[in-house]
This record gives structure tokens, sequence and C-alpha cells, in this order.
């Protein structure tokens, strides 16, 4: 989909959702796609001067190369590297779907295109009663699930995979390699091919940046 909404989950923290959303929005840029990174939660900021900043959101900034206020880019920023609904238990500041869902309407006139990077994996709690994941599925937004290849990921990946699918329309998935890289590396990723019904957008080799398959392409959002 080169207009529209895409949200990139994780398998677990770590596995590589912004490396694998800012390959996008380059990819959608250099396709003509007016497109924005957004980072609704994060939690693990830096205080400086001008507030919080996180290090993904602002890597999602910089990849998409926008000049929207960084308030709009992360709506909600807190400084321990702890789970988002106690980090903002612990800053006092509740998170607010009715403002993240303010934020999205405000961005999304101006932007074909928004990458909405998550907060650790599908199920993280966003409050006492809400979690990332169903809130990304009230919306309907297509999901792509980052896989972090290293031990266990087998587990993590079908396991992420068949609740998203459950929940929303889970559009395809990503082998990130991590380093060091893991034995077996192919025939883990063959593995998950043959059990994920959705389709491998293509795989981000250890220390590259963008997208080894020709696969995973904007247009294929």
């Amino acid at each position: 989909m080169k207009s529209g909404t895409l949200f990139v989950t994780g398998t677990d923290t770590g596995a590589g959702k912004t490396r694998v959303a800012c390959a996008l929005i380059r990819q959608a840029r250099a396709e003509g796609v007016k497109v924005l990174g957004w980072k609704p939660v994060a939690s693990g900021c830096t205080p400086t001067p001008q507030g919080l900043r996180n290090d993904d959101a602002l890597a999602l900034q910089e990849a998409a190369a926008t000049t929207e206020p960084y308030e709009l880019l992360n709506p909600y920023a807190y400084e321990p590297a702890i789970a988002p609904h106690l980090a903002a238990k612990l800053a006092g500041r509740e998170i607010r779907t009715q403002e993240l869902d303010r934020v999205y309407a405000e961005l999304k006139r101006r932007y074909e295109l928004i990458v909405v990077e998550g907060a650790g994996g599908w199920r993280v709690p966003l409050g006492e009663t809400w979690t990332l994941g169903a809130w990304a599925s009230e919306h309907e937004w297509p999901v792509l699930m980052v896989v972090g290849m290293r031990l266990g990921c087998l587990n993590h990946a079908l396991l992420t995979a068949e609740t998203v699918a459950r929940d929303t329309q889970l559009a395809g998935w990503v082998a990130n390699v991590l380093p060091p890289e893991m034995d077996l590396l192919e025939e883990n990723i063959a593995t998950l091919a043959e059990r994920i019904a959705a389709p491998s957008w293509g795989r981000i080799a250890c220390g590259a940046q963008d997208f080894y398959s020709s696969g995973a392409s904007s247009s294929r959002m």
C-alpha cells in the first residue's frame, strides 16, 4: 500500500522494529511516497534541553527527513527503560488512547503513508485495560512482524503471528538477522516460512540497513 498505515511489531524487545521501520520509510521515500515514521509510546528516553528524546523515534525522524515537532512524532516519552505502562505510572502521566488517536488523525492528513512502530511486543500493556496490540487492532491497521533471528525466535514468532492474525491482519514478516549470526540461520528462516501463513517481506542481513530481498517494497504494504 502506497497510502495508509502500517503497524510494525516485534517478537520481543530488541527484535529490530526500528531497523525495519526505517528501511521501509527509506524505500517509500525512494518511490516518491510522502511517508512518516511514528513512535506513539517510548520508554528509555534521554533527557535533553528540549525534553525527553528516544533514539528509535529520532531514527524514524531522520529516515523520513521530516520537520514535524518531536512531540507529535513521539507523544508519550518516558525516561525509565521499563514497560511503558509502568513508566507512565511512575511519571504520573497516563497513556491515553484518545490523545494518540488525536495526534494520528492530525498526522494522517499530511502524509500518504504512516509507519507506526510499536513498543516491545504485541501484547505490551498501555494501562490497566489497553494493550498496544488492541489499540492497533481497533484501527484495523495491517501489521508487519519483525522477527529477531536468535535462539528462541521460532516460538516467539509463531506465537506472535498467531495472536496478531487472530486480532487483525498480519500483512507479512521480516527476518532481522542479529549479531552474532545464529546457528542454522537459513534453516530457521525456512521453518518460519513453512509455518507462518503471511508472506515474508524479506530479511535484513546482519549489519545491513536495508532489505536483502527485493520483495520488501512499499508497494507490498
